[in-house]
């Protein structure tokens, strides 16, 4: 009996020892963690500035897979954040800095403990260079288990290698799989809608459709509108001489809706016009892809296309509704003159506000009209 007196407070001694000598460890912390992404800097940027892709690959969500992820109405860009539950604590994180395609800067809070992230993106040979920097002040609880993972750069250092490395697979499987279908000759129906419209680079309306699109979700969210289906794309010019291509994000109404003067979402009529219709099972960076093999298919059926009509994508299933890109869907239309095909007369939305549309559907041309 003696001896287990003895032997229990030498552990409390122990216990007490090395509580002390974790306290008086030094708690800050800076941890760099460089790896290759076999993914185009662009696509890898998009995919890590959305937060709503993050259960898709971080390690805790791995080690813990009931561990739960909630989303706020902006996930995307600055001011972007998420926060989760899981058995090792709760956190969250924000974004507080970025410039596209180059970097992100994140703060990050676990369990009541602050730190800095910083992501960077360069361009190298047959994918992108990605590097992931940690930097803050530890608390108690994490100074022991560093303590027992060989310190924080291990620690740290573990995490950050197994999220970058479940990234480069989750990217593999999501970005690369995909299915392109062309449905032939349809008569797409009209519909009134409100839109908001941009002119950007080519190379970033992935980028833009990314914050845009949630942002038309959450203006009609604030002012009570009905969405009478899925969001979709115009594309009014589309230069690919000069990259530059003016495009209007729109989501359909049931009747015309007029807005403020001044306000940078107005509204308009689309009216019904024959197609080619192709639909894509997958990230949005295989639509040149799709738009090829719809213009293919004009032309292999001795079909004229209507460069003067509109040109949509329609995101049935989007990156607001869903977080992996190899289940996104999304519709091409490419119109064609006149032709008949077996259909029924398609009816134009009836309008409640006025007696006639705002807009007409000719879009403004340049060379290269089709995406």
């Amino acid at each position: 009996m003696r001896i287990l007196k003895y032997l229990f407070l030498l552990l409390l001694l122990a216990l007490f020892a090395s509580t002390v000598y974790v306290a008086t460890l030094k708690g800050d912390f800076d941890v760099k963690t460089t790896a290759f992404i076999k993914s185009p800097k662009a696509t890898l940027f998009n995919y890590v500035n959305d937060y709503r892709n993050w259960e898709t690959f971080v390690s805790w969500k791995k080690e813990d897979p009931k561990a739960q992820f909630y989303y706020p109405k902006n996930t995307v860009g600055n001011g972007g954040s998420y926060s989760w539950k899981s058995a090792d604590g709760d956190g969250n994180m924000k974004t507080i800095a970025l410039k596209d395609s180059e970097f992100i800067r994140q703060t990050l809070n676990i369990n009541g403990s602050e730190s800095e992230s910083t992501w960077t993106f360069k361009d190298t040979l047959g994918g992108t260079k990605i590097t992931w920097r940690s930097k803050g002040t530890m608390p108690f609880k994490f100074k022991m288990y560093s303590l027992f993972k060989g310190g924080a750069s291990q620690a740290f250092g573990s995490m950050q290698e197994k999220t970058l490395a479940n990234l480069d697979k989750t990217l593999v499987y999501e970005i690369n799989t995909y299915k392109i279908k062309v449905d032939g000759l349809v008569k797409k129906t009209g519909t009134f809608y409100l839109k908001q419209t941009i002119t950007s680079k080519i190379s970033k309306i992935p980028y833009n459709l990314r914050i845009m699109i949630p942002q038309m979700t959450r203006f009609f969210g604030k002012n009570h509108l009905v969405m009478y289906g899925k969001p979709f794309v115009i594309y009014h010019t589309y230069d690919t001489a000069n990259g530059i291509s003016k495009l209007s994000v729109c989501i359909p109404v049931k009747d015309e809706i007029h807005t403020s003067d001044g306000s940078d979402i107005t509204s308009g009529l689309l009216y019904p016009f024959q197609a080619v219709k192709t639909t894509l099972i997958g990230d949005y960076s295989h639509t040149r892809e799709a738009w090829n093999k719809t213009v293919d298919y004009v032309k292999k059926n001795n079909l004229t296309e209507n460069t003067e009509g509109a040109h949509i994508e329609i995101y049935s299933k989007n990156m607001v509704q869903i977080a992996n890109p190899s289940q996104w869907v999304t519709e091409i239309y490419v119109p064609i003159k006149s032709k008949t095909i077996a259909t029924p007369k398609p009816v134009i939305p009836t309008q409640t506000t006025t007696s006639q549309p705002t807009e007409t559907p000719t879009a403004t041309t340049t060379e290269n009209k089709t995406p």
